[in-house]
């Protein structure tokens, strides 16, 4: 263990951990584990064998099986976030099996197989008890409030209210790729901008949370409309059902107009940009809704006049309470959505410092899958019931399987989208 990394210390029940040291019991009958570990910011992260996490009366301790690689991580890891504290193992998105179970907690058994939103709700508070626990005020959130999933063991606080079953028929690379991406583009098309069969979506940003909300839309009926500066992520995009694929210039809200004769009834900011947030709104249709998930500079303007005059609606989303999962992990179960499909990598714990690394020159097209049992180099999948990841067959976005009634095309003259913003914060979904 490098000397950076504090002894074990002692913590009450009541104490929230911050940093490796104070999530791990003073006992010797915990074992060590391999993490990543991020002891200083924008500095490559190493692997390294640190303590796995000690039980609490109410929580649980993960095995985790895989998990995914988030530009939230990135941000993390550049100091974007003033939740971390160093030394600190990122990683927020989780599908695993209980290793151990808190006595507090009942309904639950050691090797359950589960996945566990990024945001951990207290369950006690207004909001939790409203039934809104994504937006928590007591929340904790692994990888930044307290050490993360990108370990072979990860903590759950209040695991009550915080765990969710996996069926059978859902494996745990499809799981992580639920993680705070999928969920949250499931919630911001369905819970918050309600989107109905037969309206409009227009999604700026296909990185996993845009094409996530891409496959979603098409599902349930809506027409949707991807707009990226990427080719390659436009063209997984159709195949996701996007029935148009733009890539995006200054004339793009003029494009969207024309398309949908007089504008979306529903834009998505997957992205997090001042440029994408401008043309969302001159791409609605009056009364149209605009959906923010994308993080936003602080510098940020919104046209306010545009919002009264046409009266236009401006929603915030972010992730989703694990009492909604079940509608979600419904619709997986049917195959109407297949986020494994959107899985492009699968990866070890002794890569993802160099894939951590590599999202400061570009971000992959598709989710990058970590499963800690995976070897580096291997991708051929393992049971799932034993660590490391079941079955998946990597760059499965570079290859067909879907819908090919669903018609789209990709427009021309390529532009220079701006990049997501650097801002504090979560989540950077892309």
């Amino acid at each position: 263990m490098p000397a950076s990394v504090p002894q074990r210390l002692d913590r009450t029940e009541s104490q929230t951990c911050r940093v490796v040291s104070d999530c791990y019991a003073a006992s010797g009958d915990n074992h060590d584990m391999r993490a990543v570990l991020i002891e200083q910011y924008n500095v490559m992260p190493t692997v390294v064998e640190v303590p796995a996490p000690s039980i609490s009366p109410d929580g649980a301790v993960l095995r985790v099986q895989a998990t995914g690689l988030c530009r939230s991580d990135w941000h993390g890891w550049q100091g974007h976030d003033s939740d971390i504290t160093l030394p600190h193992v990122p990683g927020h998105e989780i599908a695993g099996t209980i290793a151990e179970i808190g006595s507090d907690v009942a309904g639950w058994s050691v090797g359950d197989r589960v996945t566990v939103p990024f945001v951990c709700a207290c369950g006690q508070c207004e909001q939790c008890r409203s039934g809104n626990s994504q937006v928590c005020l007591e929340q904790q959130q692994p990888g930044f409030t307290y050490p993360g999933s990108f370990a072979e063991f990860v903590a759950v606080p209040h695991a009550a209210v915080n765990l969710v079953r996996l069926p059978d028929e859902i494996g745990f690379v499809a799981a992580a790729a639920l993680g705070c991406r999928f969920a949250t583009a499931y919630r911001g098309v369905t819970g918050v901008a309600g989107v109905q069969a037969g309206e409009w979506l227009t999604v700026f940003g296909c990185g996993g949370v845009g094409l996530s909300a891409v496959m979603i839309a098409a599902a349930l009926g809506a027409r949707v409309i991807a707009v990226d500066v990427n080719p390659a992520a436009l063209s997984a995009a159709g195949r996701f059902g996007a029935e148009h694929a733009i890539l995006f210039d200054h004339e793009t809200p003029g494009r969207i107009r024309d398309i949908t004769t007089g504008g979306a009834q529903v834009t998505m900011d997957a992205l997090g940009s001042a440029a994408v947030v401008e043309a969302s709104l001159r791409s609605l249709r009056p009364r149209g809704r605009h959906v923010q998930i994308g993080l936003l500079p602080g510098n940020t303007t919104v046209d306010v006049g545009a919002l009264i005059g046409r009266e236009l609606q401006w929603l915030g989303s972010h992730g989703m309470a694990a009492r909604d999962y079940p509608q979600l992990l419904s619709l997986v179960r049917s195959a109407a959505v297949r986020p494994a499909e959107l899985v492009t990598r699968v990866i070890g714990l002794d890569e993802v410092p160099a894939a951590l690394v590599a999202m400061s020159d570009a971000s992959p097209t598709g989710v990058t899958v970590i499963c800690p049992g995976e070897q580096a180099g291997r991708h051929d999948g393992r049971d799932q019931q034993q660590p490391g990841c079941d079955s998946v067959q990597p760059e499965v976005v570079s290859g067909g399987g879907h819908d090919e009634n669903r018609q789209h095309r990709v427009e021309e003259d390529p532009p220079a989208m701006p990049s997501g913003a650097e801002a504090k914060g979560r989540p950077g979904h892309e």
